[in-house]
């Protein structure tokens, strides 16, 4: 027996293609059409309903980047299709290989009801079924004529992405505007085809099954007339009924597949196509869900759940109906899907404060699962905040885009920096957009990591990004995947329901350690500076104004902002959305988030001022500085306010002999040579030198950096092959400021101005860079005579540790790592740190030095690049960043100044003593949320972690009447299960295990 898969295969697709899927439509007649192009930004649903179109026909070009069209579409059933199912078929010019990417519609009726979303794989909209003959038909379209971006190069710059550049020619042109017969018998032959045709070119070559399958589907194409599809389809099916009846294996391996359309938040387009895209998205599956009764879709992001209840309240209605159902389901309990590895720890927790509150507050549904398929990896101190906020399990599908090491587990515990362990699954479907096609349920059986002691994955099934969700034929061949013999088995579930069918499946998964690392898009740790620094900023200013608001609510009476916090928050929490904080999106999307960072800034800047000028007291009679860190500093106590103590002097500037400056303010000794390099830091205290012999600080390098693709995404280990390191000074002379040095450099179009000045033992170092690169990176780098095998950087509440190593190729993957505030370098007794007021990515390497054996650790942070695409102007200008470096630190040294680079002390007029509503009497304890409780009760809610890594016995103390206390989760709900701590005299004892996260409310 000769193997003819392929003739058989290569007949079916021909088929197919040019006979079965035509005859699905077999009769049509013409629509009329209008349009009408909105000027400008979108108008409302109303406004585009009256407007007056004028005629456009079939091939017509239409849609300037980004414009709205409304087409009006009418006709007449004609009276012979008596009978039969007819659907309006309306192509705005779709091109179907991408769907989400280009051109979407939203159907409404003349009373303006929204029907469905039109897409490049769902452009049907259904007429009757029966029609009587005779129907008049009247549909409005409102499309949206976005450009494509990503077309099939995604690393082709393109000045499409924003409105600014993008011009005014016509992007598409109308290809089908038909009335037609529905055929749905032919349409389910076609489904019975795909699927056994695509489970035989999954199944062994020497199988019975395959061989049975593919005479089946030989019979059935002799069963059908090729000039008469129409008629011989039922008898085609025939010959298929047998074999999409056998049931599957026991054992075979099983499916949950979930409706779902993932909706990037914004990426390359603007928010506020989203808002349309999840409008677009939601009715068609509220329209599928009223049609399909197995069918389950989840969606996740509040915030595209609030933008519908806004916006399109009349889609929220039928959501709002099928929610109550159980069949469109809230999942993952966060504002937005957002990066894991930038937000702070505040930020991270308030993503499920906010998300989770949302779905309690519209639904009284509160869902156990995290689900982030597209996430770029995630920082090790995230299952606390899960757990912290009442979740138990995390769904992510991008780890499966590590470019080298392939994760070894699909279920498994996933242990955090405090040792909370988190239920999660990685998808072996390997898609967030599963089409239900043979190929990828037969690679998640396959590639399921699991086998023998775990049945089962999950399948998010779905379009996204504007793609329209799930559809129909996705439905139809789910149905006869259910129970198949050769397939896996798929059922529509909830991620609950699959998460608990897991469990059970599995009571002893394997234990992942440490950060989920994305070996992939590890450039979006720098990528778009101003939008990175807009978040620190925001981070910042959000936790001042509560602090402050609390403590003049409580000592003053003054009005507490709830709804104002409550607003920006969720504000600063979408644009940690995982293409807007990475930097991967158009221009539009950053143009307008430096925008908005601005303004929040104003915002939260006048609730600071007005809090504390209703704090300071008489205004006429001295100064006060106001200290939000959580470590006291210069006489200052954390969270309050003292009068202001004499400046520190200023550190002594002398020349130096060979050439260069020399700082010295008495605990440390800095050389700064003509180059305008850091030859030299010496601890005075422990006669220490912090550079590595014969090498120089404050280097600043520059690479190529062409990745092999997602220029704005990826950095690839090649750019380290080629560095300039830029030693050529303009000028090295005495700052503006007293004890400081002023370094200026020109390089290619851009130049750098740095000043340079020791206070209190650590180098500041401000660095103003006008960039003008294009395809670029731009390094700081600091050699440090330090030999450490593994060093520290700051997450979310703690710090995690990665190798300065390559001993295996785990290790040498992380190249481009993360961190907050700061990274810490270390040998026994003696350590040096640096911190940041706004820079994330960097990289740590080691080299033993043939002169003395010695080991050079260099740390080296990330500035700047110059992606063309998405944004072909990425980070042109302007910018300014600020470090620190603190030789002798400790890890508490560590976290203490880089709280203080981020929140510099506040200067207001008055005299008042303020005592800080809370202290704390171990600096290893760090406050990171003073504020009043998000009920409006005026309790105060107060969050700490421990900081440094290990055991802690402390007191915490309030500095108001406090009548009780409570252990809370996230959302400030008592956690039943712990017992409060006892309050005595205002304070209470607290016990930390490393690393470990609480929440207290006081009630007053």
């Amino acid at each position: 027996m000769h193997d003819d898969r392929e003739l058989v295969e290569a007949r079916l697709k021909r088929v197919l293609d040019e006979r079965i899927r035509p005859a699905v439509y077999p009769e049509s007649v013409p629509l009329e059409v209008a349009v009408w192009n909105a000027p400008g930004e979108p108008v409302p649903v109303a406004e585009g309903l009256s407007a007056v179109p004028e005629p456009i026909a079939v091939g017509d070009r239409w849609g300037a980047p980004w414009g709205t069209s409304w087409f009006t579409v009418t006709g007449t059933v004609p009276a012979q299709w008596a009978g039969r199912s007819v659907e309006a078929v309306l192509d705005l010019g779709f091109d179907e290989n991408m769907p989400g990417f280009q051109c979407e519609g939203l159907v409404y009726r003349p009373d303006g009801t929204p029907v469905k979303g039109l897409n490049p794989r769902n452009q049907w909209i259904r007429v009757g079924a029966p029609v009587k003959g005779g129907e008049e038909v009247r549909l409005h379209i409102e499309a949206a004529s976005n450009p494509v971006i990503l077309d099939y190069h995604p690393f082709v710059p393109t000045k499409l992405g924003d409105k600014e550049t993008a011009g005014t020619e016509p992007q598409y042109r109308l290809a089908r505007m038909d009335l037609a017969i529905f055929d749905e018998t032919v349409w389910q032959l076609v489904i019975d085809l795909e699927v056994l045709g695509e489970l035989m070119a999954e199944l062994p070559v020497d199988g019975a099954r395959r061989w049975e399958l593919l005479r089946a589907v030989e019979r059935a194409l002799d069963a059908i007339d090729l000039q008469d599809v129409n008629g011989t389809a039922a008898a085609g099916r025939a010959e298929l009924a047998g074999m999409l009846a056998t049931p599957a294996a026991p054992s075979a391996h099983r499916i949950s597949a979930v409706g779902h359309a993932h909706i990037d938040s914004a990426w390359l387009w603007p928010l506020r196509e989203t808002v349309r895209k999840v409008a677009r998205t939601t009715s068609n599956m509220t329209a599928l869900l009223e049609d399909e009764p197995d069918f389950v879709f989840a969606m996740s992001q509040a915030q595209q759940w609030a933008w519908v209840k806004e916006h399109r309240p009349e889609v929220w209605a039928r959501v709002v109906k099928a929610v109550a159902a159980g069949r469109f389901v809230p999942t993952g309990g966060m504002w937005v899907e957002s990066d894991t590895n930038m937000p702070g720890s505040e930020a991270m927790a308030r993503q499920f404060v906010h998300g989770k509150r949302f779905f309690l507050d519209e639904f009284g549904i509160e869902n156990d699962e995290v689900w982030l398929p597209d996430t770029f990896g995630f920082a090790a101190g995230l299952p606390q905040i899960v757990k912290a906020a009442g979740s138990k399990r995390l769904l992510t599908q991008k780890i499966s885009w590590s470019q080298v090491n392939k994760f070894p587990h699909h279920t498994f515990l996933w242990e955090g920096i405090d040792g909370t362990r988190i239920f999660t699954h990685f998808p072996p479907v390997d898609t967030y957009n599963c089409s239900m096609k043979g190929s990828e349920i037969a690679h998640a059986a396959r590639n399921f990591k699991d086998k023998g002691v775990a049945r089962h994955s999950l399948a998010p099934t779905g379009w996204g990004d504007g793609g329209g969700g799930t559809t129909r034929e996705m439905v139809a061949k789910a149905a006869r995947l259910r129970d198949l013999e050769g397939s896996a088995t798929v059922t529509w579930e909830t991620p609950a329901d699959f998460f608990a069918k897991a469990e059970a499946d599995y009571p002893n998964p394997p234990v992942w350690v440490g950060e989920l690392y994305l070996e992939l898009h590890r450039a979006t740790l720098t990528s778009q500076a101003k939008t990175k620094q807009g978040n620190r900023r925001s981070e910042s200013l959000l936790r001042e104004a509560e602090l402050w608001a609390a403590t003049a609510a409580v000592r003053a009476g003054h009005p507490y902002p709830y709804e104002q916090l409550d607003r920006i928050w969720k504000t600063v929490l979408l644009h940690q959305f995982h293409d807007i904080l990475p930097g991967s999106s158009i221009a539009w999307v950053h143009r307008e988030a430096e925008k908005t960072y601005a303004a929040v800034a104003a915002e939260l800047n006048d609730i600071i001022d007005a809090s504390q000028r209703a704090l300071a007291g008489n205004p006429g009679s001295g100064e006060l500085v106001f200290n939000a860190a959580p470590h006291a500093r210069n006489g200052v106590p954390a969270g309050g306010a003292a009068a202001v103590a004499a400046p520190a002097l200023a550190a002594e500037l002398r020349t130096r002999d060979e050439g260069g400056y020399v700082l010295d303010d008495g605990l440390l000794r800095v050389e700064i040579d003509g180059r305008g390099l850091v030859v030299s830091a010496y601890d005075l205290r422990a006669q220490r030198e912090t550079v590595a012999p014969g090498q120089a600080a404050n280097l600043l390098q520059i690479h190529p950096d062409f990745p092999n693709m997602w220029d704005a995404w990826d950095v690839d280990q090649f750019y380290r092959n080629t560095v300039t390191d830029l030693v050529e000074a303009d000028e090295v002379a005495p700052g503006e400021e007293p004890g400081s040095v002023r370094v200026v450099r020109s390089f290619g179009a851009s130049r750098v101005t740095q000043l340079l000045t020791v206070k209190a033992g650590r180098l500041d170092i401000r660095t103003e860079v006008d960039w003008h690169e294009t395809e670029k990176f731009l390094k700081l780098a600091f050699p440090l005579d330090v030999r450490a095998d593994r060093y520290a950087s700051e997450s979310q509440y703690g710090h995690a540790y990665r190798a300065t190593h390559t001993n295996t190729s785990w290790e040498a993957a992380k190249f481009e790592a993360c961190n907050h505030k700061f990274v810490h370098v270390e040998e026994p007794g003696w350590g040096v740190a640096l911190v940041t007021d706004s820079t994330y990515g960097h990289d740590v390497t080691r080299a033993v030095r043939a002169s003395d054996s010695g080991t050079t650790t260099t740390l080296r942070v990330s500035l700047l690049r110059a992606p063309r695409f998405p944004d072909p102007e990425t980070d042109q200008g302007v910018h300014r960043f600020r470090h620190a470096l603190v030789p002798g630190a400790t890890i508490g040294d560590a976290v203490r100044e880089g709280w203080f680079i981020n929140l510099p002390e506040r200067r207001v007029p008055g005299d008042a003593v303020i005592a800080p509503l809370v202290t704390v009497d171990d600096d290893a304890v760090v406050v990171t949320a003073v504020k009043l409780a998000d009920d409006g009760s005026g309790d105060v809610v107060v969050r700490f972690h421990e900081s440094r890594g290990g055991r802690v016995h402390a007191r915490l103390s309030t500095g108001f009447d406090a009548t009780g206390v409570a252990v809370t989760d996230l959302l400030e709900r008592p956690l039943a299960d712990v017992a409060a701590p006892e309050l005595t005299d205002g304070s209470v004892a607290v016990s930390l295990r490393p690393f470990e996260l609480v929440t207290l409310r006081f009630s007053r």
